[in-house]
Protein backbone atom coordinates (compact mmCIF):
# COMPACT_ATOMS: atom_id res chain seq x y z
CA UNK A 1 0.00 0.00 0.00
CA UNK A 2 1.15 3.52 -0.85
CA UNK A 3 -0.25 6.58 0.91
CA UNK A 4 1.02 9.48 -1.14
CA UNK A 5 1.06 13.24 -1.62
CA UNK A 6 -0.06 14.11 1.91
CA UNK A 7 0.01 17.79 2.72
CA UNK A 8 1.55 16.77 6.05
CA UNK A 9 2.61 13.45 7.53
CA UNK A 10 2.92 13.78 11.32
CA UNK A 11 5.25 10.91 12.25
CA UNK A 12 5.68 11.31 16.05
CA UNK A 13 8.97 9.51 15.54
CA UNK A 14 11.71 9.38 18.14
CA UNK A 15 9.59 8.79 21.24
CA UNK A 16 8.99 5.03 21.15
CA UNK A 17 11.51 4.15 23.88
CA UNK A 18 10.09 6.56 26.44
CA UNK A 19 7.19 9.02 26.48
CA UNK A 20 7.74 12.60 25.40
CA UNK A 21 8.11 15.16 28.18
CA UNK A 22 8.41 18.95 28.40
CA UNK A 23 9.65 20.40 25.08
CA UNK A 24 9.77 16.97 23.47
CA UNK A 25 5.95 16.94 23.49
CA UNK A 26 6.15 19.59 20.73
CA UNK A 27 8.47 17.48 18.55
CA UNK A 28 5.83 15.96 16.26
CA UNK A 29 8.16 15.60 13.23
CA UNK A 30 6.34 16.78 10.12
CA UNK A 31 7.06 15.62 6.58
CA UNK A 32 5.58 17.99 3.98
CA UNK A 33 4.31 16.30 0.80
CA UNK A 34 4.85 13.00 2.57
CA UNK A 35 4.19 9.38 1.69
CA UNK A 36 4.12 6.04 3.51
CA UNK A 37 4.98 2.61 2.10
CA UNK A 38 3.21 -0.31 3.79
CA UNK A 39 3.69 -4.06 3.35
CA UNK A 40 1.17 -6.46 4.90
CA UNK A 41 0.33 -4.98 8.33
CA UNK A 42 3.54 -3.00 8.90
CA UNK A 43 4.98 0.37 7.97
CA UNK A 44 8.10 -0.11 5.88
CA UNK A 45 9.13 3.47 5.22
CA UNK A 46 7.99 7.07 5.70
CA UNK A 47 9.42 9.91 3.66
CA UNK A 48 8.78 12.54 1.03
CA UNK A 49 6.65 11.52 -1.92
CA UNK A 50 9.65 11.80 -4.23
CA UNK A 51 11.79 9.55 -1.99
CA UNK A 52 9.16 6.85 -1.60
CA UNK A 53 8.16 6.78 -5.28
CA UNK A 54 11.76 6.49 -6.39
CA UNK A 55 12.62 3.68 -3.98
CA UNK A 56 9.50 1.58 -4.61
CA UNK A 57 8.82 2.47 -8.26
CA UNK A 58 8.97 -1.19 -9.34
CA UNK A 59 6.15 -2.11 -6.92
CA UNK A 60 3.87 0.93 -7.02
CA UNK A 61 1.71 -0.16 -9.96
CA UNK A 62 0.66 -3.34 -8.16
CA UNK A 63 0.08 -1.63 -4.80
CA UNK A 64 -3.12 -0.23 -3.32
CA UNK A 65 -2.77 3.53 -3.67
CA UNK A 66 -4.34 6.20 -1.48
CA UNK A 67 -4.03 9.80 -2.63
CA UNK A 68 -3.79 11.99 0.47
CA UNK A 69 -3.43 15.27 -1.42
CA UNK A 70 -4.52 18.20 0.72
CA UNK A 71 -4.89 15.96 3.80
CA UNK A 72 -3.01 15.42 7.05
CA UNK A 73 -1.79 11.94 8.03
CA UNK A 74 -1.16 10.94 11.65
CA UNK A 75 -0.67 7.72 13.58
CA UNK A 76 -3.95 6.01 14.47
CA UNK A 77 -5.19 7.70 17.63
CA UNK A 78 -4.84 5.81 20.93
CA UNK A 79 -7.42 6.11 23.73
CA UNK A 80 -5.76 4.97 26.99
CA UNK A 81 -8.71 5.19 29.44
CA UNK A 82 -12.25 3.99 28.70
CA UNK A 83 -15.05 2.14 30.43
CA UNK A 84 -16.05 0.58 27.13
CA UNK A 85 -17.91 -2.56 28.25
CA UNK A 86 -21.22 -1.63 29.86
CA UNK A 87 -24.91 -1.31 29.07
CA UNK A 88 -27.28 1.58 29.57
CA UNK A 89 -27.10 5.34 29.79
CA UNK A 90 -27.58 7.86 32.62
CA UNK A 91 -29.17 10.89 31.02
CA UNK A 92 -31.50 11.18 34.03
CA UNK A 93 -28.46 11.92 36.22
CA UNK A 94 -27.32 14.52 33.71
CA UNK A 95 -30.63 16.30 34.22
CA UNK A 96 -30.23 16.00 38.02
CA UNK A 97 -26.79 17.60 37.89
CA UNK A 98 -28.11 20.46 35.80
CA UNK A 99 -30.51 21.09 38.70
CA UNK A 100 -27.70 21.20 41.25
CA UNK A 101 -26.92 17.65 42.41
CA UNK A 102 -23.22 16.73 42.49
CA UNK A 103 -21.68 13.60 40.99
CA UNK A 104 -20.77 12.21 44.42
CA UNK A 105 -24.23 12.98 45.88
CA UNK A 106 -25.85 11.01 43.08
CA UNK A 107 -23.42 8.13 43.55
CA UNK A 108 -23.90 8.01 47.33
CA UNK A 109 -27.68 7.79 46.80
CA UNK A 110 -27.28 4.66 44.68
CA UNK A 111 -26.87 6.28 41.29
CA UNK A 112 -23.67 6.87 39.37
CA UNK A 113 -21.41 3.85 39.12
CA UNK A 114 -23.96 1.80 41.09
CA UNK A 115 -26.68 2.42 38.47
CA UNK A 116 -24.45 1.17 35.66
CA UNK A 117 -23.33 -1.72 37.85
CA UNK A 118 -26.92 -2.89 38.30
CA UNK A 119 -27.56 -2.70 34.56
CA UNK A 120 -24.29 -4.45 33.70
CA UNK A 121 -24.85 -7.23 36.23
CA UNK A 122 -28.29 -7.90 34.74
CA UNK A 123 -27.03 -7.86 31.15
CA UNK A 124 -26.02 -11.00 29.31
CA UNK A 125 -22.62 -11.45 27.70
CA UNK A 126 -24.33 -10.99 24.32
CA UNK A 127 -26.01 -7.72 25.34
CA UNK A 128 -22.72 -6.31 26.62
CA UNK A 129 -20.98 -7.38 23.44
CA UNK A 130 -23.56 -5.81 21.12
CA UNK A 131 -23.58 -2.44 22.88
CA UNK A 132 -19.80 -2.33 23.18
CA UNK A 133 -19.06 -3.23 19.56
CA UNK A 134 -21.23 -0.31 18.42
CA UNK A 135 -19.08 2.00 20.52
CA UNK A 136 -15.92 0.54 18.99
CA UNK A 137 -17.25 1.26 15.50
CA UNK A 138 -17.78 4.88 16.53
CA UNK A 139 -14.25 5.09 17.94
CA UNK A 140 -12.97 3.87 14.58
CA UNK A 141 -14.96 6.54 12.74
CA UNK A 142 -13.23 9.14 14.94
CA UNK A 143 -9.74 7.93 14.02
CA UNK A 144 -9.01 5.71 17.04
CA UNK A 145 -7.25 2.40 16.37
CA UNK A 146 -6.27 1.28 19.91
CA UNK A 147 -8.45 1.45 23.04
CA UNK A 148 -7.93 0.58 26.70
CA UNK A 149 -11.04 -1.00 28.25
CA UNK A 150 -11.69 -1.25 32.00
CA UNK A 151 -13.98 -3.55 33.91
CA UNK A 152 -15.45 -2.12 37.11
CA UNK A 153 -19.20 -2.29 36.52
CA UNK A 154 -19.40 -5.83 37.85
CA UNK A 155 -18.16 -5.50 41.45
CA UNK A 156 -18.49 -9.27 41.90
CA UNK A 157 -16.11 -11.90 40.58
CA UNK A 158 -18.75 -13.30 38.23
CA UNK A 159 -19.65 -10.00 36.63
CA UNK A 160 -16.12 -8.56 36.54
CA UNK A 161 -15.07 -11.69 34.65
CA UNK A 162 -18.06 -11.22 32.33
CA UNK A 163 -16.93 -7.71 31.42
CA UNK A 164 -13.36 -8.82 30.82
CA UNK A 165 -14.48 -11.81 28.75
CA UNK A 166 -16.54 -9.51 26.54
CA UNK A 167 -13.46 -7.31 26.07
CA UNK A 168 -11.44 -10.40 25.19
CA UNK A 169 -13.99 -11.40 22.55
CA UNK A 170 -14.04 -7.85 21.14
CA UNK A 171 -10.25 -7.90 20.90
CA UNK A 172 -10.47 -11.06 18.79
CA UNK A 173 -13.39 -10.01 16.61
CA UNK A 174 -13.17 -6.22 16.15
CA UNK A 175 -10.27 -4.65 14.24
CA UNK A 176 -9.52 -2.08 16.96
CA UNK A 177 -6.90 -3.37 19.39
CA UNK A 178 -8.16 -3.57 22.97
CA UNK A 179 -5.95 -3.50 26.06
CA UNK A 180 -7.83 -4.69 29.15
CA UNK A 181 -7.67 -3.30 32.69
CA UNK A 182 -9.21 -4.98 35.73
CA UNK A 183 -10.99 -2.42 37.91
CA UNK A 184 -12.88 -4.41 40.51
CA UNK A 185 -12.10 -1.53 42.87
CA UNK A 186 -14.27 0.98 41.02
CA UNK A 187 -16.74 1.43 43.89
CA UNK A 188 -17.78 -0.26 47.12
CA UNK A 189 -21.09 -2.09 46.49
CA UNK A 190 -24.09 -0.41 48.12
CA UNK A 191 -24.79 -3.39 50.36
CA UNK A 192 -21.21 -3.30 51.71
CA UNK A 193 -20.64 0.42 52.09
CA UNK A 194 -20.63 0.08 55.88
CA UNK A 195 -17.83 -2.48 55.72
CA UNK A 196 -15.55 -1.52 52.82
CA UNK A 197 -12.61 -3.52 54.19
CA UNK A 198 -14.53 -6.72 53.54
CA UNK A 199 -14.94 -5.76 49.89
CA UNK A 200 -11.27 -4.76 49.60
CA UNK A 201 -10.33 -8.19 50.94
CA UNK A 202 -12.53 -9.83 48.33
CA UNK A 203 -10.94 -7.85 45.50
CA UNK A 204 -7.51 -8.91 46.73
CA UNK A 205 -8.19 -12.50 47.67
CA UNK A 206 -10.81 -13.58 45.11
CA UNK A 207 -10.90 -11.29 42.09
CA UNK A 208 -7.26 -10.45 41.38
CA UNK A 209 -5.99 -14.05 41.51
CA UNK A 210 -8.75 -15.30 39.18
CA UNK A 211 -8.34 -12.45 36.68
CA UNK A 212 -4.60 -13.08 36.59
CA UNK A 213 -5.04 -16.85 36.28
CA UNK A 214 -7.29 -16.37 33.24
CA UNK A 215 -4.96 -13.73 31.75
CA UNK A 216 -7.89 -11.38 31.19
CA UNK A 217 -6.15 -8.10 32.03
CA UNK A 218 -2.83 -6.34 31.72
CA UNK A 219 -3.47 -3.64 34.32
CA UNK A 220 -5.08 -3.24 37.75
CA UNK A 221 -6.86 0.05 38.47
CA UNK A 222 -8.50 1.57 41.57
CA UNK A 223 -10.68 4.62 42.24
CA UNK A 224 -8.72 6.38 44.99
CA UNK A 225 -11.15 9.03 46.19
CA UNK A 226 -12.79 10.09 49.46
CA UNK A 227 -15.97 8.08 49.83
CA UNK A 228 -14.64 5.35 47.51
CA UNK A 229 -11.22 3.83 48.35
CA UNK A 230 -8.70 5.41 50.71
CA UNK A 231 -5.02 5.72 49.75
CA UNK A 232 -4.24 2.89 52.18
CA UNK A 233 -6.88 0.59 50.66
CA UNK A 234 -5.80 1.58 47.16
CA UNK A 235 -2.19 0.75 47.92
CA UNK A 236 -3.14 -2.69 49.22
CA UNK A 237 -5.13 -3.42 46.07
CA UNK A 238 -2.42 -2.19 43.70
CA UNK A 239 0.38 -4.01 45.52
CA UNK A 240 -1.69 -7.21 45.49
CA UNK A 241 -2.14 -6.87 41.74
CA UNK A 242 1.61 -6.49 41.26
CA UNK A 243 2.15 -9.84 42.98
CA UNK A 244 0.05 -11.40 40.21
CA UNK A 245 1.74 -9.52 37.38
CA UNK A 246 -0.92 -6.81 36.96
CA UNK A 247 0.59 -3.39 36.33
CA UNK A 248 -0.83 -0.60 38.55
CA UNK A 249 -3.00 2.23 37.27
CA UNK A 250 -4.95 4.65 39.42
CA UNK A 251 -7.95 7.01 39.21
CA UNK A 252 -6.31 9.81 41.17
CA UNK A 253 -7.29 13.14 42.69
CA UNK A 254 -10.40 13.63 40.57
CA UNK A 255 -12.75 15.24 43.11
CA UNK A 256 -10.31 16.55 45.73
CA UNK A 257 -6.59 16.31 46.58
CA UNK A 258 -6.31 12.85 48.13
CA UNK A 259 -2.72 11.70 47.63
CA UNK A 260 -3.49 9.70 44.50
CA UNK A 261 -0.68 11.15 42.41
CA UNK A 262 1.78 10.51 45.23
CA UNK A 263 0.52 6.94 45.55
CA UNK A 264 0.94 6.37 41.80
CA UNK A 265 4.60 7.31 42.11
CA UNK A 266 5.05 5.20 45.25
CA UNK A 267 3.68 1.97 43.74
CA UNK A 268 5.30 2.49 40.33
CA UNK A 269 2.04 2.91 38.41
CA UNK A 270 2.31 3.17 34.63
CA UNK A 271 -0.20 6.02 34.76
CA UNK A 272 -2.27 8.17 37.07
CA UNK A 273 -5.51 9.33 35.51
CA UNK A 274 -7.85 12.33 36.03
CA UNK A 275 -5.59 14.46 38.30
CA UNK A 276 -7.93 17.47 38.36
CA UNK A 277 -6.91 18.18 41.96
CA UNK A 278 -3.41 16.71 42.02
CA UNK A 279 -1.06 18.46 44.46
CA UNK A 280 2.22 20.06 43.47
CA UNK A 281 4.00 17.36 45.47
CA UNK A 282 2.11 14.65 43.63
CA UNK A 283 2.93 16.16 40.24
CA UNK A 284 6.59 16.37 41.18
CA UNK A 285 6.62 12.75 42.38
CA UNK A 286 4.99 11.57 39.13
CA UNK A 287 7.59 13.42 37.07
CA UNK A 288 10.44 11.91 39.09
CA UNK A 289 9.11 8.36 38.78
CA UNK A 290 8.05 8.58 35.12
CA UNK A 291 4.31 8.08 35.73
CA UNK A 292 2.27 9.12 32.69
CA UNK A 293 -0.48 11.60 33.51
CA UNK A 294 -3.61 10.61 31.59
CA UNK A 295 -5.88 13.65 31.49
CA UNK A 296 -9.59 13.41 30.79
CA UNK A 297 -10.90 16.89 29.98
CA UNK A 298 -14.21 15.48 28.72
CA UNK A 299 -15.04 14.55 32.32
CA UNK A 300 -14.33 18.04 33.64
CA UNK A 301 -16.31 19.51 30.73
CA UNK A 302 -19.33 17.26 31.31
CA UNK A 303 -19.31 17.61 35.11
CA UNK A 304 -18.73 21.37 34.78
CA UNK A 305 -15.67 21.06 36.99
CA UNK A 306 -12.26 22.70 37.08
CA UNK A 307 -9.91 21.23 34.46
CA UNK A 308 -6.65 19.45 35.22
CA UNK A 309 -3.56 21.65 35.13
CA UNK A 310 -1.93 20.21 32.03
CA UNK A 311 0.39 23.15 31.53
CA UNK A 312 1.78 22.84 35.07
CA UNK A 313 2.25 19.08 34.64
CA UNK A 314 4.03 19.35 31.30
CA UNK A 315 6.31 22.11 32.56
CA UNK A 316 7.09 19.98 35.65
CA UNK A 317 8.21 17.08 33.44
CA UNK A 318 5.15 14.80 33.52
CA UNK A 319 4.52 12.97 30.27
CA UNK A 320 0.87 13.83 29.52
CA UNK A 321 -1.60 11.70 27.57
CA UNK A 322 -5.24 12.40 26.68
CA UNK A 323 -8.30 10.16 26.73
CA UNK A 324 -12.07 10.33 26.35
CA UNK A 325 -12.76 8.46 29.62
CA UNK A 326 -15.71 7.07 27.63
CA UNK A 327 -18.33 6.08 30.21
CA UNK A 328 -22.10 6.58 30.71
CA UNK A 329 -21.93 8.86 33.73
CA UNK A 330 -19.18 11.45 33.54
CA UNK A 331 -17.97 11.42 29.94
CA UNK A 332 -20.42 9.91 27.43
CA UNK A 333 -18.31 10.64 24.34
CA UNK A 334 -16.18 8.67 21.91
CA UNK A 335 -14.63 11.70 20.19
CA UNK A 336 -10.92 11.82 20.96
CA UNK A 337 -10.51 14.69 18.45
CA UNK A 338 -12.92 16.76 20.60
CA UNK A 339 -10.88 15.84 23.68
CA UNK A 340 -7.83 17.20 21.84
CA UNK A 341 -9.77 20.44 21.25
CA UNK A 342 -10.46 20.67 24.99
CA UNK A 343 -6.78 20.06 25.73
CA UNK A 344 -5.96 23.23 23.83
CA UNK A 345 -8.93 25.38 24.76
CA UNK A 346 -9.33 24.40 28.43
CA UNK A 347 -5.98 23.03 29.66
CA UNK A 348 -3.41 25.29 28.05
CA UNK A 349 -1.89 22.65 25.76
CA UNK A 350 -0.54 23.44 22.31
CA UNK A 351 -1.74 21.73 19.09
CA UNK A 352 1.55 19.84 18.98
CA UNK A 353 1.22 18.65 22.58
CA UNK A 354 -2.31 17.32 22.14
CA UNK A 355 -1.23 15.29 19.09
CA UNK A 356 1.59 13.78 21.13
CA UNK A 357 -0.81 13.15 24.02
CA UNK A 358 -3.32 11.29 21.83
CA UNK A 359 -0.78 9.14 20.00
CA UNK A 360 2.66 8.13 21.29
CA UNK A 361 2.21 9.22 24.93
CA UNK A 362 -1.20 7.53 25.04
CA UNK A 363 0.46 4.38 23.71
CA UNK A 364 3.05 4.57 26.50
CA UNK A 365 0.25 4.91 29.08
CA UNK A 366 -0.99 1.42 28.14
CA UNK A 367 2.34 -0.20 27.32
CA UNK A 368 1.99 -0.49 23.53
CA UNK A 369 4.37 2.22 22.28
CA UNK A 370 6.64 -0.39 20.73
CA UNK A 371 3.86 -1.27 18.26
CA UNK A 372 1.69 1.83 17.74
CA UNK A 373 1.53 5.58 18.37
CA UNK A 374 3.98 6.75 15.70
CA UNK A 375 4.62 6.32 11.99
CA UNK A 376 7.95 4.51 11.89
CA UNK A 377 9.40 1.54 10.05
CA UNK A 378 8.48 -1.75 11.72
CA UNK A 379 5.44 -0.44 13.55
CA UNK A 380 1.90 -1.58 12.93
CA UNK A 381 0.31 0.25 9.98
CA UNK A 382 -2.29 2.06 12.11
CA UNK A 383 -2.90 5.35 10.32
CA UNK A 384 -5.54 8.09 10.35
CA UNK A 385 -5.98 10.52 7.46
CA UNK A 386 -7.77 13.77 8.28
CA UNK A 387 -9.39 15.88 5.58
CA UNK A 388 -7.60 19.04 6.68
CA UNK A 389 -4.55 20.67 5.06
CA UNK A 390 -2.50 20.88 8.26
CA UNK A 391 -2.54 19.69 11.86
CA UNK A 392 -3.40 23.15 13.22
CA UNK A 393 -6.84 22.90 11.63
CA UNK A 394 -7.62 19.91 13.86
CA UNK A 395 -7.41 22.17 16.91
CA UNK A 396 -8.82 25.27 15.25
CA UNK A 397 -12.09 23.71 14.00
CA UNK A 398 -13.41 22.26 17.24
CA UNK A 399 -16.14 19.67 17.72
CA UNK A 400 -15.90 18.43 14.13
CA UNK A 401 -14.98 14.98 12.85
CA UNK A 402 -12.42 15.46 10.09
CA UNK A 403 -11.55 11.78 9.73
CA UNK A 404 -11.48 10.72 6.08
CA UNK A 405 -9.63 7.38 6.13
CA UNK A 406 -8.58 4.94 8.86
CA UNK A 407 -6.11 2.15 8.19
CA UNK A 408 -5.72 -0.55 10.81
CA UNK A 409 -2.91 -3.08 10.47
CA UNK A 410 -2.64 -2.24 6.77
CA UNK A 411 -6.36 -2.51 5.98
CA UNK A 412 -8.67 0.35 5.04
CA UNK A 413 -11.57 0.28 7.50
CA UNK A 414 -12.90 3.82 7.07
CA UNK A 415 -12.99 5.46 3.62
CA UNK A 416 -14.51 8.86 2.99
CA UNK A 417 -15.65 8.96 6.62
CA UNK A 418 -17.67 5.76 6.20
CA UNK A 419 -17.11 2.30 7.70
CA UNK A 420 -16.23 -0.30 5.09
Amino acid sequence: MLISNASQVITMSGHSDKPAKKGAMSEINIIENGSIWIEDDKIVEVGTDKEIREKYKAQIDSATQIDASGKTVTPGLVDPHTHLVHVGTRENEYAMRLKGKTYMEIMEAGGGIHATTRATQEATHEQLYEESIKRLDKFLLHGVTTVEAKSGYGLTLEHELKQLEVAEQLQKEHPIDLVSTFMGAHAVPMDEKDNPEKFVDRVIEEMIPEVAKRKLAKFNDVFCERGVFTPEQSKRILEAGKEYGLIPKIHADEIEPYGGAELAAEVGAISADHLLKASDEGIKAMAEKGVVGVLLPGTAFFLMAEFAQARKMIDAGVAVALSTDQNPGSSPTISLPFIMNLGCLKMGMTPEEVLTAATINAAHAIGVADEVGSLEAGKKADITIFDVPNYLTLSYQYGMNHVDTVIKAGKQLVVGGTLQ
